[in-house]
């Protein structure tokens, strides 16, 4: 099979049925073998009697319906371990990703050899304020961090071969970082596309400003993960000697300037009294707990099911 188009939705009833029809034809005019894989995820319209009715009409269209509203990042991973295709995409449901695109995507990865090609949506059509200018804040900030020169990471249009979504794990809200977790998996040749962004036409956002937050959030945690997932020590472990070595001294500072002031005789005040030393003992119990946190999380490591998971490109 040549290519799998895999499409979260949620309450998208309307716009179904005209995206069906396009992908369809983008399909017979470039010959391709398809799955076309719709993913409901807790719908609470008409979205899953839609994709019932289209699976009638088409042997080419499959569909997955959750019992509740899991969130993007859960029907991504789902219809990641059902795509058959040489070549997977992903699309929202919105019609504001064009199925026009996905020739092109699919030879970049084709022949272009490309691990995954992400879209990047120039010209986009959404508010400025709440939507366009938060955007390109959190696309600098991601490739700051993540170090790939991506200018619109959360697109949802994009291209994978099969071997990268088979072998990443996509979860909590993490839709938005996929080419980081492909990465950090070892797919390292991502691409971009610059590719059409049209104005929704039935339905409105299910993402509000939060989805900002909560982005910054899951990048933290994945940087967090990425650097030191499998030695919580060395960041734990450092930290916390660091603190315990800096309050360490700083005790010895404070009596020792009681006990030179006791020894010539000047009137001193006590050392208890002395807000440093507070603040001394505070950095050596947070960095007896820093230390004790890494520890405690090296164990777990080490009792991991998975710590020796480690993915194989070749074997002979």
């Amino acid at each position: 099979m040549d290519i799998s188009i895999i499409v979260p939705l949620f309450n998208e009833a309307e716009s179904l049925p005209h995206l069906y029809e396009w992908i369809a034809r983008v399909m017979k005019e470039n010959k391709f073998s398809y799955e076309l894989i719709f993913v409901n995820d807790g719908s609470s319209d008409e979205s899953w009697q839609v994709i019932q009715s289209l699976r009638e009409q088409s042997k080419f269209v499959r569909g997955i319906c959750f019992r509740r509203n899991y969130g993007k990042s859960a029907a991504l991973y789902c219809g990641f371990k059902e795509a058959k295709g040489d070549v997977v995409i992903t699309m929202d449901a919105d019609l504001q990703d064009s199925p026009d695109e996905i020739p092109e995507l699919y030879r970049m990865i084709t022949e272009e050899g490309y691990d995954l090609v992400s879209g990047w949506k120039q010209k986009r059509y959404d508010n400025t304020l709440t939507k366009n200018l938060p955007s390109k804040l959190f696309n600098a900030t991601a490739r700051k961090v993540t170090g790939i020169q991506l200018h619109d990471m959360n697109c949802g249009l994009k291209a994978y071969r099969n071997e990268v979504v088979k072998n990443i794990e996509v979860f909590s809200e993490m839709h938005r970082y996929i080419p980081y977790l492909a990465k950090n998996a070892g797919f390292t040749k991502i691409g971009e596309k610059v590719v059409q962004h049209r104005k929704r036409e039935f339905g409105t956002s299910k993402f509000g400003i939060n989805r900002f937050v909560n982005g910054y959030l899951d990048l933290l945690t994945l940087w967090f993960l990425n650097k030191f997932g499998k030695q919580p020590m060395h960041f734990f472990g450092l930290v916390g000697s660091l603190m315990f070595f800096i309050g360490f001294v700083a005790v010895i500072v404070v009596g020792s300037m009681k006990l030179y002031a006791l020894s010539h005789g000047v009137q001193a005040m006590l050392v208890g009294v002395n807000p440093y030393f507070h603040i001394a003992i505070l950095m050596m119990i947070l960095g007896c707990m820093l230390f004790l946190a890494g520890f405690l999380a090296e164990l777990v490591i080490r009792n991991s099911p998975s710590r020796n998971d480690y993915l194989i490109r070749e074997e002979f």
